[in-house]
Protein backbone atom coordinates (compact mmCIF):
# COMPACT_ATOMS: atom_id res chain seq x y z
CA UNK A 1 0.00 0.00 0.00
CA UNK A 2 2.85 2.33 0.69
CA UNK A 3 4.11 1.76 -2.84
CA UNK A 4 0.77 2.76 -4.33
CA UNK A 5 0.66 5.92 -2.23
CA UNK A 6 4.10 7.01 -3.38
CA UNK A 7 3.24 6.40 -7.05
CA UNK A 8 0.05 8.36 -6.77
CA UNK A 9 1.88 11.26 -5.15
CA UNK A 10 4.41 11.56 -7.99
CA UNK A 11 1.83 11.65 -10.79
CA UNK A 12 0.59 15.22 -11.40
CA UNK A 13 -3.10 15.73 -11.05
CA UNK A 14 -5.26 16.65 -14.06
CA UNK A 15 -5.90 20.04 -12.56
CA UNK A 16 -2.26 20.97 -13.07
CA UNK A 17 -2.71 20.77 -16.86
CA UNK A 18 -5.41 23.45 -16.91
CA UNK A 19 -4.80 26.66 -18.89
CA UNK A 20 -3.93 29.75 -16.85
CA UNK A 21 -6.92 31.88 -16.25
CA UNK A 22 -7.29 35.57 -17.22
CA UNK A 23 -6.67 36.62 -13.64
CA UNK A 24 -3.43 34.67 -13.45
CA UNK A 25 -2.19 36.26 -16.73
CA UNK A 26 -3.03 39.71 -15.44
CA UNK A 27 -1.15 39.05 -12.23
CA UNK A 28 1.82 37.71 -14.14
CA UNK A 29 1.91 40.72 -16.51
CA UNK A 30 1.67 43.12 -13.61
CA UNK A 31 5.15 42.06 -12.55
CA UNK A 32 7.43 44.47 -14.48
CA UNK A 33 11.03 43.59 -15.20
CA UNK A 34 13.60 45.77 -13.48
CA UNK A 35 14.59 48.82 -15.57
CA UNK A 36 18.04 50.37 -15.59
CA UNK A 37 18.36 53.95 -14.31
CA UNK A 38 17.65 56.55 -17.02
CA UNK A 39 19.30 59.90 -17.50
CA UNK A 40 16.58 62.58 -17.30
CA UNK A 41 18.73 64.94 -19.36
CA UNK A 42 19.09 62.53 -22.27
CA UNK A 43 17.93 64.47 -25.38
CA UNK A 44 16.70 61.34 -27.15
CA UNK A 45 14.53 60.26 -24.23
CA UNK A 46 13.32 63.81 -23.67
CA UNK A 47 12.24 64.00 -27.31
CA UNK A 48 10.39 60.70 -27.05
CA UNK A 49 8.71 61.81 -23.84
CA UNK A 50 7.49 65.05 -25.39
CA UNK A 51 6.13 63.22 -28.43
CA UNK A 52 4.41 60.65 -26.22
CA UNK A 53 2.74 63.45 -24.26
CA UNK A 54 1.58 65.45 -27.27
CA UNK A 55 1.08 62.88 -30.08
CA UNK A 56 1.13 59.33 -28.71
CA UNK A 57 -0.18 57.94 -32.01
CA UNK A 58 3.23 58.57 -33.56
CA UNK A 59 4.73 56.05 -31.17
CA UNK A 60 1.89 53.54 -31.25
CA UNK A 61 1.27 53.41 -35.00
CA UNK A 62 4.78 52.50 -36.07
CA UNK A 63 5.33 51.07 -39.59
CA UNK A 64 6.22 47.41 -39.62
CA UNK A 65 8.73 47.56 -42.46
CA UNK A 66 10.83 50.70 -42.30
CA UNK A 67 14.37 51.42 -43.44
CA UNK A 68 14.79 53.96 -40.66
CA UNK A 69 15.92 52.71 -37.25
CA UNK A 70 13.17 52.86 -34.61
CA UNK A 71 12.13 56.34 -33.57
CA UNK A 72 14.95 58.08 -35.42
CA UNK A 73 12.54 59.36 -38.05
CA UNK A 74 10.86 61.42 -35.32
CA UNK A 75 13.78 63.81 -35.33
CA UNK A 76 13.88 66.50 -37.98
CA UNK A 77 16.80 66.31 -40.38
CA UNK A 78 19.35 69.11 -39.86
CA UNK A 79 19.09 71.90 -42.40
CA UNK A 80 22.85 72.03 -42.98
CA UNK A 81 22.90 68.37 -44.06
CA UNK A 82 20.64 69.04 -47.03
CA UNK A 83 22.06 68.31 -50.44
CA UNK A 84 22.81 71.25 -52.74
CA UNK A 85 20.03 70.21 -55.09
CA UNK A 86 17.43 70.41 -52.33
CA UNK A 87 18.42 73.88 -51.11
CA UNK A 88 16.58 76.85 -52.54
CA UNK A 89 19.34 79.09 -53.86
CA UNK A 90 17.32 82.27 -54.14
CA UNK A 91 16.30 82.46 -50.50
CA UNK A 92 18.05 84.52 -47.91
CA UNK A 93 21.37 83.33 -46.59
CA UNK A 94 20.19 83.71 -42.99
CA UNK A 95 17.76 80.82 -43.40
CA UNK A 96 20.66 78.39 -43.78
CA UNK A 97 22.88 79.92 -41.11
CA UNK A 98 23.28 77.81 -37.97
CA UNK A 99 21.91 79.26 -34.76
CA UNK A 100 25.26 78.95 -33.02
CA UNK A 101 28.37 80.15 -34.86
CA UNK A 102 31.28 77.76 -35.37
CA UNK A 103 34.25 78.20 -33.09
CA UNK A 104 36.88 79.22 -35.64
CA UNK A 105 37.25 82.86 -36.68
CA UNK A 106 37.42 82.37 -40.50
CA UNK A 107 34.04 80.62 -40.40
CA UNK A 108 32.61 83.44 -38.31
CA UNK A 109 33.73 85.92 -40.95
CA UNK A 110 32.39 83.68 -43.71
CA UNK A 111 28.94 83.68 -42.09
CA UNK A 112 29.10 87.48 -42.35
CA UNK A 113 29.96 87.09 -46.07
CA UNK A 114 33.47 88.41 -45.36
CA UNK A 115 36.50 86.90 -47.13
CA UNK A 116 39.74 87.95 -45.47
CA UNK A 117 42.95 87.86 -47.49
CA UNK A 118 45.70 88.33 -44.93
CA UNK A 119 48.65 86.38 -46.34
CA UNK A 120 50.85 86.40 -49.46
CA UNK A 121 49.34 84.74 -52.50
CA UNK A 122 50.58 81.17 -52.31
CA UNK A 123 48.64 78.18 -53.74
CA UNK A 124 46.99 77.25 -50.42
CA UNK A 125 45.73 80.81 -49.87
CA UNK A 126 44.50 81.08 -53.47
CA UNK A 127 42.59 77.82 -53.14
CA UNK A 128 40.88 78.96 -49.94
CA UNK A 129 39.93 82.42 -51.27
CA UNK A 130 38.44 81.04 -54.50
CA UNK A 131 36.55 78.34 -52.60
CA UNK A 132 35.04 80.90 -50.22
CA UNK A 133 34.01 83.17 -53.10
CA UNK A 134 32.32 80.31 -54.94
CA UNK A 135 30.61 79.13 -51.75
CA UNK A 136 29.18 82.57 -50.97
CA UNK A 137 27.85 82.93 -54.51
CA UNK A 138 26.20 79.52 -54.27
CA UNK A 139 24.59 80.41 -50.95
CA UNK A 140 23.14 83.67 -52.25
CA UNK A 141 23.99 85.10 -55.68
CA UNK A 142 22.30 88.42 -54.85
CA UNK A 143 23.97 89.51 -51.62
CA UNK A 144 27.34 91.32 -51.85
CA UNK A 145 30.64 89.74 -50.84
CA UNK A 146 33.13 91.71 -48.75
CA UNK A 147 36.80 91.10 -49.55
CA UNK A 148 39.19 92.47 -46.94
CA UNK A 149 42.76 92.69 -48.23
CA UNK A 150 45.97 92.87 -46.23
CA UNK A 151 48.49 91.09 -48.42
CA UNK A 152 51.89 91.60 -50.00
CA UNK A 153 50.78 89.85 -53.17
CA UNK A 154 53.03 87.19 -54.63
CA UNK A 155 56.05 88.52 -52.71
CA UNK A 156 57.05 88.77 -49.08
CA UNK A 157 57.53 92.06 -47.31
CA UNK A 158 61.24 91.95 -48.21
CA UNK A 159 60.46 91.60 -51.92
CA UNK A 160 61.30 87.91 -52.37
CA UNK A 161 58.88 85.98 -54.57
CA UNK A 162 56.82 83.34 -52.77
CA UNK A 163 54.21 82.55 -55.41
CA UNK A 164 53.65 82.62 -59.13
CA UNK A 165 51.91 85.56 -60.74
CA UNK A 166 49.09 83.24 -61.78
CA UNK A 167 47.94 83.06 -58.15
CA UNK A 168 46.75 86.66 -58.29
CA UNK A 169 45.26 86.23 -61.75
CA UNK A 170 43.33 83.16 -60.53
CA UNK A 171 41.59 85.13 -57.78
CA UNK A 172 40.98 88.02 -60.17
CA UNK A 173 39.33 85.74 -62.74
CA UNK A 174 37.15 84.20 -60.02
CA UNK A 175 36.03 87.67 -58.94
CA UNK A 176 35.12 88.59 -62.49
CA UNK A 177 33.02 85.44 -62.92
CA UNK A 178 30.89 85.97 -59.81
CA UNK A 179 27.37 87.35 -60.07
CA UNK A 180 27.61 89.10 -56.71
CA UNK A 181 28.86 92.58 -56.07
CA UNK A 182 32.30 92.44 -54.47
CA UNK A 183 33.09 95.20 -52.00
CA UNK A 184 36.85 95.41 -51.52
CA UNK A 185 38.40 96.97 -48.42
CA UNK A 186 42.11 97.66 -48.13
CA UNK A 187 43.41 97.21 -44.59
CA UNK A 188 47.13 97.34 -43.85
CA UNK A 189 48.81 96.79 -47.21
CA UNK A 190 47.79 95.89 -50.74
CA UNK A 191 50.94 95.29 -52.75
CA UNK A 192 51.34 94.03 -56.30
CA UNK A 193 48.57 91.65 -57.24
CA UNK A 194 46.79 92.44 -53.98
CA UNK A 195 46.48 96.03 -55.22
CA UNK A 196 44.94 94.67 -58.44
CA UNK A 197 42.36 92.74 -56.40
CA UNK A 198 41.59 95.90 -54.42
CA UNK A 199 41.00 97.86 -57.62
CA UNK A 200 38.98 95.02 -59.19
CA UNK A 201 36.04 95.42 -56.81
CA UNK A 202 32.66 96.70 -57.90
CA UNK A 203 32.86 100.29 -59.07
CA UNK A 204 31.85 102.61 -56.25
CA UNK A 205 32.34 99.85 -53.63
CA UNK A 206 36.13 99.97 -53.30
CA UNK A 207 37.27 101.23 -49.92
CA UNK A 208 40.46 101.77 -47.99
CA UNK A 209 41.31 102.43 -44.37
CA UNK A 210 42.83 105.86 -43.65
CA UNK A 211 46.31 104.56 -42.83
CA UNK A 212 46.46 101.63 -45.25
CA UNK A 213 49.00 101.49 -48.05
CA UNK A 214 48.80 100.37 -51.64
CA UNK A 215 51.72 99.69 -53.96
CA UNK A 216 52.12 98.52 -57.52
CA UNK A 217 55.34 97.12 -58.87
CA UNK A 218 56.69 95.00 -61.67
CA UNK A 219 56.53 91.21 -61.33
CA UNK A 220 59.76 89.71 -60.09
CA UNK A 221 61.78 86.81 -61.47
CA UNK A 222 61.99 83.93 -58.97
CA UNK A 223 65.34 82.60 -57.87
CA UNK A 224 67.16 81.14 -60.87
CA UNK A 225 70.37 79.83 -59.31
CA UNK A 226 69.85 76.26 -60.58
CA UNK A 227 68.43 77.18 -63.99
CA UNK A 228 70.24 77.11 -67.27
CA UNK A 229 70.65 80.25 -69.34
CA UNK A 230 67.89 79.19 -71.72
CA UNK A 231 65.50 78.54 -68.86
CA UNK A 232 66.25 81.95 -67.36
CA UNK A 233 65.46 83.59 -70.71
CA UNK A 234 62.16 81.71 -70.96
CA UNK A 235 61.24 82.71 -67.42
CA UNK A 236 62.13 86.34 -68.12
CA UNK A 237 59.86 86.39 -71.17
CA UNK A 238 57.02 85.00 -69.07
CA UNK A 239 57.56 87.71 -66.45
CA UNK A 240 57.32 90.37 -69.16
CA UNK A 241 54.04 88.86 -70.38
CA UNK A 242 52.67 88.90 -66.82
CA UNK A 243 53.79 92.50 -66.43
CA UNK A 244 51.92 93.57 -69.56
CA UNK A 245 48.79 91.76 -68.35
CA UNK A 246 49.04 93.40 -64.93
CA UNK A 247 49.48 96.84 -66.49
CA UNK A 248 46.47 96.43 -68.77
CA UNK A 249 44.22 95.26 -65.92
CA UNK A 250 45.31 98.07 -63.62
CA UNK A 251 44.73 100.59 -66.40
CA UNK A 252 41.25 99.14 -66.94
CA UNK A 253 40.13 99.34 -63.31
CA UNK A 254 41.84 102.61 -62.41
CA UNK A 255 40.77 104.26 -65.70
CA UNK A 256 44.30 105.46 -66.35
CA UNK A 257 46.14 105.25 -69.67
CA UNK A 258 48.42 102.24 -70.10
CA UNK A 259 51.35 104.59 -70.56
CA UNK A 260 50.70 106.20 -67.17
CA UNK A 261 50.53 102.86 -65.36
CA UNK A 262 53.65 101.64 -67.16
CA UNK A 263 55.52 104.79 -66.16
CA UNK A 264 54.69 104.62 -62.47
CA UNK A 265 55.44 100.88 -62.34
CA UNK A 266 59.05 101.33 -63.42
CA UNK A 267 59.85 101.50 -59.72
CA UNK A 268 57.72 100.57 -56.69
CA UNK A 269 54.87 103.10 -56.58
CA UNK A 270 53.52 103.56 -53.05
CA UNK A 271 50.14 105.17 -52.40
CA UNK A 272 48.44 106.17 -49.19
CA UNK A 273 44.66 106.20 -49.04
CA UNK A 274 44.39 109.71 -50.49
CA UNK A 275 46.77 109.04 -53.37
CA UNK A 276 45.13 105.68 -54.06
CA UNK A 277 41.79 107.46 -54.40
CA UNK A 278 43.31 110.00 -56.77
CA UNK A 279 44.94 107.26 -58.84
CA UNK A 280 41.64 105.36 -59.11
CA UNK A 281 42.47 102.29 -57.05
CA UNK A 282 39.64 102.98 -54.59
CA UNK A 283 36.48 105.08 -54.51
CA UNK A 284 36.20 106.07 -50.86
CA UNK A 285 38.25 106.29 -47.67
CA UNK A 286 36.62 104.80 -44.59
CA UNK A 287 37.08 107.71 -42.21
CA UNK A 288 34.02 107.28 -39.97
CA UNK A 289 33.40 111.02 -39.61
CA UNK A 290 36.94 112.34 -40.07
CA UNK A 291 36.19 113.64 -43.56
CA UNK A 292 33.88 116.31 -42.18
CA UNK A 293 36.37 117.16 -39.46
CA UNK A 294 39.18 117.60 -41.98
CA UNK A 295 36.95 119.64 -44.30
CA UNK A 296 36.02 122.00 -41.46
CA UNK A 297 39.62 122.40 -40.31
CA UNK A 298 41.05 125.86 -40.97
CA UNK A 299 44.19 126.21 -43.10
CA UNK A 300 47.54 126.93 -41.38
CA UNK A 301 47.37 130.64 -42.30
CA UNK A 302 44.07 131.03 -40.48
CA UNK A 303 45.47 129.32 -37.40
CA UNK A 304 48.44 131.72 -37.40
CA UNK A 305 46.17 134.73 -37.85
CA UNK A 306 43.88 133.69 -35.01
CA UNK A 307 46.88 133.08 -32.77
CA UNK A 308 48.33 136.52 -33.52
CA UNK A 309 51.35 135.17 -35.36
CA UNK A 310 52.57 137.20 -38.29
CA UNK A 311 54.34 135.41 -41.06
CA UNK A 312 57.68 136.94 -41.97
CA UNK A 313 58.52 136.93 -45.63
CA UNK A 314 61.71 135.13 -46.51
CA UNK A 315 64.62 137.47 -47.13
Amino acid sequence: MSTTFMASSTIPSPASFRRPTHCSLRARNSIKPPMPPLNPKDPFLSKLASIAATSPEKLLNRPLNSDTPPYLDLFDSPTLMATPASVERSVSYNEHRPRRPPPDLPSLLLHGRIVYLGMPLVPAVTELIIAELMYLQWMDPKEPIYLYINSTGTTRDDGESVGMETEGFAIYDAMMQLKNEIHTVGVGAAIGHACLLLAAGTKGKRFMMPHAKAMIQQPRVPSSGLMTGSDVLIRAKEVIVNKDTLVSLLAKHTENPIETVTQVMRRPFYMDSTKAKEFGVIDKILWRGQEKIMADAAPPEAWDKNAGIKAVDAI
